[in-house]
């Protein structure tokens, strides 16, 4: 099991934090390198994902097409969601989602994404030495877009 964490600052209150790390757009937006979509194949393609929704997300990772489903297991808003994967290449993954208001106009997002790689497929030593760098990287690209788009005014684009 392999276990990632990271801490983002972000200057906005934590509701429109909140909301724009379930949007679908959002996380697409963050994930342009890999032609990730949101499949029609189960669950919603668009909108903010809420609590027992799922959604299916279709990328290119290692020059292969993967899907993985998720679901939003568990909300406590606007500090706490939890996506797990019900189906894809990981046998385990489970993507915890936490927020704390420092300020009225500042938030604290912490991350904390566990996963299990497919050791049939990557083994062991792969799932740790390249799985776990690749993942590390993609964790702070996404905080990253929602930071950008959260302390701009891009964020009307995404909130109703």
């Amino acid at each position: 099991m392999i276990t990632l964490h990271d801490f983002t600052r972000i200057r906005t209150p934590i509701d429109r934090c909140f909301d724009l790390a379930r949007s679908v757009e959002v996380h697409l937006a963050g994930n342009i390198h890999s032609g990730e979509q949101a499949a029609a194949a189960e669950g919603r393609t668009s909108g903010l994902l809420d609590l027992g929704e799922r959604v299916t997300w279709r990328a290119k990772h290692f020059g292969v097409w993967h899907k993985l489903t998720s679901e939003i297991t568990q909300m406590r808003r606007p500090s706490y969601f939890q996506d797990t994967a019900v189906r894809g290449i990981f046998p385990y993954m489970r993507h915890d989602h936490y927020f704390r208001a420092l300020a009225p106009t500042e938030t604290e997002m912490r991350d904390v994404f566990a996963f299990a790689a497919p050791l049939p497929v990557l083994g062991l030593l792969a799932g740790f030495l390249v799985l776990r760098r690749y993942m590390r990287a993609l964790l702070p690209e996404r905080n990253a877009t929602i930071q950008q788009i959260a302390e701009s005014e891009d964020w009307r684009k995404y909130l109703p």
